[in-house]
């Protein structure tokens, strides 16, 4: 009983959970507001900003969040990301990802 109760309540919980696709086109839409630093296909064009074409999605996420909450500071980056949404940072960080 109880192991059917575990497997029950394990399905609710991913039904409830919504799953946001990223989208790499919609982010390369978005990265024109990237470019300026980090290069029109993520490649900088200035060594003191990251490249980020390549850079492994999940961290690219993990880097931006962090920039939004505070959790990591630059006065920059903060700006930058303060009006985007997680569906915008996902679709970012998929564009990047997607470039070899």
């Amino acid at each position: 009983m109880n192991k059917i109760l575990l497997i029950i309540s394990a399905l609710m919980l991913l039904a409830s959970t919504q799953v946001i696709a990223a989208d790499a086109a919609a982010g390369k839409v978005k990265s024109a507001q990237c470019a300026a630093c980090h290069g029109a296909n993520g490649i900088s064009p200035m060594g003191i900003y990251p490249n980020l074409a390549g850079q492994k999605e999940q961290y690219t996420i993990k880097q931006m969040k962090d920039f939004k909450s505070g959790a990591r500071k630059d006065p920059t980056m903060q700006a930058m990301v303060a009006a985007l949404s997680d569906e915008d940072i996902a679709n970012l960080a998929a564009f990047y990802a997607s470039i070899k």
